[in-house]
């Protein structure tokens, strides 16, 4: 009764909608520049993690066509600040952005670095770690490029042992195994040394390789190789009540003691709550064991972290916020909320997919 009544109160407090769900989305808009309301032509707006994007007209108009689901829609201005927005909560059929982009203030990049000291050639001392780190190291990230690495600036703070590593233009990326070109606007970048930790954030937009009918149907089955087990996949069963027959188990873990307990039923109330506007909501206060019963762990992943090779599952952990909110395309809000260890934190971005791929 106690979980019922929480989950209860935070729906209430997060102002969740009821209604029926829109099965497209239309988001159309303007972009201004802030100071002058002057529009901005030719600016880049596109979802955040998917193949839809498009840029804005004279009058700095645009227009978006949305499969149901939950988006950030990213606006991006050369000289300006990058803005996002979310969309797609209490499913509306339609919405409309007035986003008004700032000039980027360059003064702050070089606070943010004063303490830290950039690194000579950084790319030749730092640009496996930041490949490895950024990409992954599993068996797809061997095909992907980075074709403008030389934009990448690398700073190295003695005092924290950290490194950060920030980005003049977007990235380039591409990602050969998959069949994807990508531009990545690289918001952060920090790897500490002490802890082994790394932390990125950014923006993906996806484009797909054009090719030859046979390279098409390989790209097709390494997606799908790199879908299921994956979070998009696990996020998308959490929302259709499928995680048993896909392959997943969840247990809690005790923050106090570390110790895990089976969750036998995901979808009690005290975990899981379906709104009739099309959204859910994970609860989770604390850690989650995801494990995937379907699919061994790369062998590279077993050796790096000394496993057994023969391992049978694979098995991530969840750090989450008291809740999170999951919309039909897997997509969940805050994106920055949850934190993946485990096997999903190996899992980078050589094997991400957009929020609108859909396994045949």
């Amino acid at each position: 009764m106690t979980g019922i009544l929480r989950t209860t109160a935070l729906a209430a407090a997060l102002g969740l909608a009821t209604g029926a769900t829109a099965q497209t989305l239309t988001v159309t808009g303007r972009v201004v520049d802030d100071q002058t309301g002057q529009p901005l032509a030719a600016a880049s707006v596109f979802c955040q993690n998917t193949t839809i994007g498009t840029a804005t007209a004279a009058d700095g108009s645009f227009r978006l066509l949305l499969p149901a689901g939950g988006y950030d829609v990213v606006v991006s201005f050369s000289g300006y600040e990058t803005s996002s927005s979310r969309v797609g909560r209490g499913g509306e059929a339609a919405e409309t952005l007035d986003v008004r982009l700032r000039t980027r203030d360059r003064s702050l990049t070089e606070v943010s670095v004063v303490a830290t000291t950039e690194v000579r050639e950084g790319w030749k001392r730092y640009g496996s770690l930041f490949r490895d780190q950024f990409l992954g190291m599993t068996e797809g990230t061997d095909s992907c490029t980075i074709e403008n690495a030389d934009s990448l600036r690398f700073f190295y703070s003695r005092r924290r042992d950290r490194l950060k590593v920030i980005a003049r233009e977007p990235l380039r990326i591409r990602n050969a195994a998959l069949g994807y070109h990508i531009r990545y606007e690289l918001d952060s970048f920090v790897h500490d040394f002490g802890t082994g930790h790394t932390e990125y954030a950014g923006y993906a937009f996806f484009e797909e390789m054009d090719g030859e009918e046979d390279q098409k149907a390989a790209w097709a089955e390494r997606r799908r190789e790199a879908y299921f087990g994956s979070m998009l996949h696990f996020m998308r069963s959490y929302y259709d009540s499928t995680l048993a027959g896909d392959g997943f188990r969840i247990e809690r873990v005790d923050p106090a003691t570390g110790k895990s307990g089976i969750v036998y039923n995901p979808y009690d109330s005290a975990f899981f709550v379906a709104f009739d506007d099309g959204e859910s909501m994970l609860v989770a206060n604390g850690r989650l064991r995801v494990t995937y019963a379907r699919e061994k762990p790369d062998p590279r992943y077993l050796r790096a972290k000394k496993m057994p090779e023969n391992t049978p599952v694979q098995i991530s952990i969840l750090e989450f916020p008291e809740a999170v909110i999951i919309q039909q395309n897997g997509y969940y809000f805050d994106q920055k909320d949850i934190l993946a260890l485990g096997y999903w934190s190996w899992e980078k971005m050589g094997v991400l997919l957009p929020y609108d791929y859909e396994p045949d």
